[in-house]
């Protein structure tokens, strides 16, 4: 199907007034399923000519004004309506398949039971592969749905179920929405409802997980109550929607979705087993993310994708804040140092580079647009409001907020509306402000120097900036700290003369710090002795970004990782830095020679943690490095014997899986697989087998690797944990091959699977340690697909478009290309590559 550009989006929205859609869906099929959208709507010119889509559809008859539509009118996933009259009825009914990629009508038989479930996954422009619609945001309309499906299931969707009996469900009308904000998701779901300020809420999972959902259900009522008051108390807007369902699905691509009165989220998100510190605080921040979109998002939807940030931007920042202030999460803005914002900096140095508030004009198309549901967006994004907080005041930005809330309830906005409801409450010059940080890309660099033995600030770039500076003595203890204003001109800070200085401790602005020696010694002597775990966490972020550019050695990082991680108190710090570390720098920046040695490092830190005892905060996240890095065989054949990791300890499902992996990594007998997996039958267990079977270090499982992956048809999560498992560190001699087979392959898959299968081929971009002709081979091959693969013409975003590689797919090689390139310069400036 033809992806929708802007130019055909703007002149069907100045064709179109779409009123109503009543959707009836028929899911009692086994391969495929029926679907019917009587849509009404307004022509504001008579005569005019539009489309509409279906997508994917197997047959597809229309009528439109009670007259047949030819057959002929139904093309490449559009049907053209001509002669349109003032007002109109069009009665499209589809039969359509059933998909395992997670784009469209998804469905999923458990392995654990047998039992299937089925939802509609309609980001972006998916929403025509499950009903006929004019897929695009700025055209909101009520639904009302009906569904026909097995008498045992229970079915769930935007509104609230009105009638249920005998295999039907009525679902009460919704307010005005954008069509990919549609859900359903029938099953045999294990259901824990309540009611709250007057409104029904519902948990659900799949059956196989009952036991998790009632062992976690209190909690997740208590996070979900708890934050539906602080936002119903913050927005002057009410609730919009007519109940708050919040549905843990199997195959989501996204992590969540913010589907009005019914959330889907990644079931991933219901523990198997104990999670660690990160974890716990990211589902919380994931629940107050999603319920901060029925706001910014779906109250208010943004005109089009350029402007996707005034949806996920706020909704990020208000995750992290709503989790700590209503919650209890109030470690959050910790976890984002650490874990997701230096996502941001990443993205931002990439070439795809974009302004947070994107021109609408780059976004020629939703395949482009959906390249920039990205950590700019999301990361960036947030870090960008957060700034904008410190720099107006809380109370202003909310004021702010709310008129924009007010003023576009149930419809449709722009930057330019954000930015006229912040000036009606501000006396600031916000346009300025926005100007630098939301319509320009790229980071400023704050640089530390010193006149004297006097700290002084330095800003290379044109933003301003107001964050935290605090001085140390060389004990680590804190003299003081200045909230500082930096623009143009350098800032002494004489009150720190002689000492250490960490600028932005506070983790207030979004900039790239690079320290003094003097600091940067301190830093190297103190770290896991300063007092704020926040400044430590990003001291962390700054090493390991440090070590990326090459201002710090690898070596130098592992020998800070060996004198202070073990010692760092804070469990998201310490995950934190743990996981910034193998990720970026043991995956990335590492040569084959000192792979051994420096997961040792890593090793070695974790075997000290829970030298201290399992029980401590830190234990989970220790034992998970612990399993991925030893290479003490007797110890995980012991975990695997015994069933627990210490005594007291019970091995959970997903560490079992861990160390399993990691044994046959080491050379043990697969069948170790089989066993475990005759143990824990469950989806994930699956996966966990998947993913091992991958990683067993022989040709003949590379193989048959290879052949699921690249010529079967996996699922998107089946996908996934193949290519996780392929590409595992210390087997570069076994997947040398396969490298160009990975560029000759990928495109032939994007192509097949479709927009979000793209992504995730980008995504298993080979990463681990190579030598450097393997890495200088990749490069050139990934170079030349995606030369061989543009037609010469730039897009308005500066991206080629691609012929031959698929445009989400040719986004994501271009960053991994990049970041590729980054790993290359830093390597080559090692002795033994």
């Amino acid at each position: 199907m033809t992806s929708l550009s802007l130019s055909d989006s703007r002149q069907r929205a100045t064709v179109l007034d779409v009123t109503s859609y009543d959707v009836h869906l028929d899911l009692t099929g086994v391969e495929h399923f029926g679907s019917r959208s009587t849509i009404r709507f307004a022509a504001r010119e008579t005569g005019a000519e539009t489309f509409v889509e279906i997508a994917d559809a197997l047959s597809v008859r229309a009528t439109l004004n009670g007259v047949e539509l030819p057959a002929g009118a139904w093309a490449d996933g559009r049907i053209t309506l001509t002669d349109l009259a003032e007002h109109n009825e069009l009665v499209v009914d589809a039969t359509l398949p059933y998909v395992t990629n997670g784009d469209g009508m998804h469905r999923f038989v458990d392995p654990a039971d047998g039992e299937t479930y089925v939802s509609a996954y309609c980001g972006m422009d998916i929403a025509s592969r499950v009903f006929a619609c004019f897929d695009q945001p700025d055209l909101k309309a009520t639904v009302t749905l009906t569904v026909d499906a097995d008498p045992r299931w229970t079915v769930l969707a935007n509104g609230q179920c009105t009638l249920s009996g005998e295999g039907h469900w009525s679902f009460a009308t919704t307010p005005p929405i954008s069509p990919y904000l549609f859900v359903v998701c029938a099953g045999p779901w294990h259901s824990v409802t309540f009611e709250h300020r007057g409104l029904p809420f519902g948990w659900h999972a799949r059956q196989s997980l009952a036991t998790e959902l009632e062992r976690d259900a209190d909690e997740l009522r208590r996070i979900t109550t708890s934050c539906f008051d602080h936002l119903t108390a913050t927005f002057d807007e009410p609730y919009a929607f007519d109940s708050y369902d919040q549905v843990m699905v199997p195959g989501l691509n996204w992590g969540a979705m913010e589907m009005p009165g019914c959330i889907t989220f990644d079931d991933g998100l219901l523990f198997r087993g104990t999670p660690s510190a990160m974890q716990a605080q990211h589902r919380a921040m994931v629940i107050a993310h999603e319920m901060a979109h029925m706001w910014f998002g779906d109250l208010v939807t943004m005109k089009w994708w350029e402007d996707s940030w005034l949806s996920e931007s706020f909704a990020d920042y208000m995750g992290y804040q709503v989790a700590g202030a209503a919650a209890g999460f109030t470690d959050g803005w910790i976890a984002c140092a650490v874990n997701s914002k230096p996502s941001g900096y990443r993205a931002d140095e990439r070439r795809s580079t974009h302004p947070v508030a994107e021109d609408a004009e780059a976004m020629v198309d939703v395949d482009t647009a959906f390249g920039n549901f990205d950590m700019i967006t999301y990361a960036k994004g947030n870090a960008v409001l957060r700034q904008l907080v410190t720099w107006l005041g809380e109370d202003t930005f909310v004021a702010g907020a709310n008129a924009y809330l007010t003023r576009h309830g149930f419809g449709n906005a722009e930057l330019a509306d954000f930015l006229e409801a912040l000036d009606s409450v501000s006396d600031r010059d916000v346009r300025a402000w926005a100007q630098v940080w939301l319509r320009q890309s790229g980071f400023d660099t704050i640089l530390v120097s010193r006149d004297g033995g006097v700290p002084v600030l330095t800003c290379e770039g044109g933003r301003p900036h107001r964050l935290t500076v605090t001085g140390y003595a060389d004990s680590g203890e804190v003299v003081g700290s200045r909230l500082v204003d930096l623009a143009d001109e350098p800032v002494p800070l004489p009150e720190f003369a002689g000492l250490a200085v960490v600028a932005n401790s506070g983790d207030e602005t979004f900039a790239r710090v690079r320290p003094d020696p003097q600091s940067w010694a301190f830093v190297v002597d103190r770290l896991s002795h300063l007092e704020d775990p926040l400044t430590r966490a990003v001291l962390w972020h700054t090493a390991v970004d440090m070590t990326r550019t090459g201002d710090l050695r690898v070596p130098d990082l592992f020998a800070l990782v060996a004198a202070h991680l073990a010692a760092e108190p804070h469990p998201m710090v310490f995950e934190g830095a743990l996981v910034l570390v193998r990720e970026q720098v043991l995956a990335r920046l590492v040569a084959p020679a000192q792979l051994e040695e420096a997961a040792g490092v890593v090793s070695a830190v974790a075997t000290l943690v829970l030298a201290d005892g399992w029980d401590g905060p830190r234990a989970v996240a220790a034992a998970q490095a612990l399993a991925a890095t030893t290479t003490d065989v007797a110890l995980l054949e012991e975990w695997l014997s015994s069933g627990q990791t210490a005594p007291g300890h019970p091995l959970d499902p997903d560490l079992r899986w861990s160390a399993v992996r990691r044994l046959v990594e080491l050379g043990a007998d697969p069948s170790v697989i089989d066993h475990t997996l005759e143990q824990d039958s469950s989806a994930s267990g699956e996966i966990g087998a998947l993913r091992a079977r991958a990683a067993v270090p022989t040709p003949e499982a590379k193989a048959a690797a290879w052949a699921l992956a690249y010529e079967g048809e996996p699922s998107n999560r089946e996908f996934r944990a193949v290519n996780d498992g392929f590409w595992t560190a210390g087997q570069h001699d076994l997947v040398d091959a396969y490298l160009d087979r990975y560029v000759e392959a990928g495109p032939k898959v994007a192509r097949r699977r479709g927009q979000a299968f793209s992504k995730g081929v980008g995504h298993s971009f080979p990463v681990l340690p190579l030598p450097l002709p393997a890495m200088e081979r990749l490069r050139d091959g990934v170079t030349g697909a995606l030369a061989d693969s543009t037609d010469g013409v730039p897009t308005a975003a500066g991206v080629p478009t691609a012929a031959g590689v698929p445009t989400v797919l040719h986004r994501e090689w271009s960053d991994r290309l990049d970041d590729l390139t980054l790993a290359l310069h830093v390597r080559s400036r090692t002795v033994d590559s």
